[in-house]
């Protein structure tokens, strides 16, 4: 087994950053009546040897629509209780890809409390190479 640090070392990190969507989501009755303003950020790290361009086509690298896609597919699917469902989700379907060696996501509420920024989760997943 590769160790973390080692196994993301030849690699190129790709960001989705600040994506803000209203969404269903909340466990509260009150959460359920309204939409949420959500701030959502996606890292991916993808092996550099598979992911560098040769003649500068799309082809050859992870597209970063596949990150901005994942996040709508999962929220098209419904009201969403947790924000740590969310991130879940949005990470499992990421780390399916073929070239995706690590995923982190993080999900934000800022309007959740009116005496901070925000509240929120991340998960990080790597696979085992």
């Amino acid at each position: 087994m590769i160790f973390p640090a080692d196994a993301l070392r030849d690699c190129r990190r790709l960001f989705l950053r600040d994506y803000e969507l209203d969404l269903s989501i909340g466990w509260h009755a009150f959460e359920k009546k309204h939409e949420q303003r959500v701030i959502l950020n996606v890292e991916l790290w993808v092996p550099l040897a598979s992911t560098t361009p040769r003649a500068d086509q799309l082809d050859e690298v992870v597209d970063y629509d596949l990150m901005r896609e994942a996040v709508l597919a999962r929220v098209r699917q419904g009201h969403i209780h947790l924000q740590e469902t969310l991130v879940d989700d949005i990470a499992r379907e990421l780390l399916a890809h073929p070239q995706v060696r690590a995923v982190r996501v993080t999900s934000e509420k800022p309007d959740a409390y009116p005496d901070c920024a925000s509240v929120g989760v991340e998960v990080f997943h790597m696979k085992e190479i």
